[in-house]
């Protein structure tokens, strides 16, 4: 598979609290965006030098279940990204769960939630680059 892009897309019942809370709490750039198209209003997230797409579409449904692993991981490249990443959260009053995952526990990893309640969670660490923080030696 030559991949050229990958676009993660989702609905949400809080359209415009959820492209607010990516493009103005977490940073993400919009890149495109649209409305009536085939019927649908959406927003396309870029990541800074990927070729990673996230795209918020206007649901028509008031609300729908949210799976606890329906998460966003950001992998940075260390607690002080971590740190920049989260005060514009944290200034802005979106506090992190208090029961995370365990995994993201012992990790390293601080989880919030979006307008959803889909988890975004940034590690202090890369994934495939780095050791994870749990496999670090005592």
């Amino acid at each position: 598979m030559r991949v050229g892009s990958l676009r993660i897309v989702r609905s949400s019942a809080d359209y415009d609290a959820a492209v607010s809370f990516y493009r103005d709490l977490v940073g993400l750039p919009v890149i495109d965006g649209f409305h009536g198209s085939y019927g649908e209003d959406g927003t396309i997230f870029g990541l800074p030098d990927s070729p990673t797409h996230l795209e918020i579409v206007r649901s028509t449904q008031t609300s729908s279940p949210i799976d606890p692993f329906d998460q966003l991981v950001f992998y940075l490249q260390d607690q002080a990204s971590v740190d920049d990443a989260t005060k514009k959260l944290l200034d802005n009053g979106v506090r992190p769960v208090r029961d995370q995952h365990p995994y993201w526990e012992a990790n390293g990893g601080i989880t919030f939630l979006d307008p959803d309640g889909r988890g975004l969670i940034y590690a202090s660490w890369v994934y495939g680059r780095d050791r994870q923080p749990s496999e670090s030696p005592p």
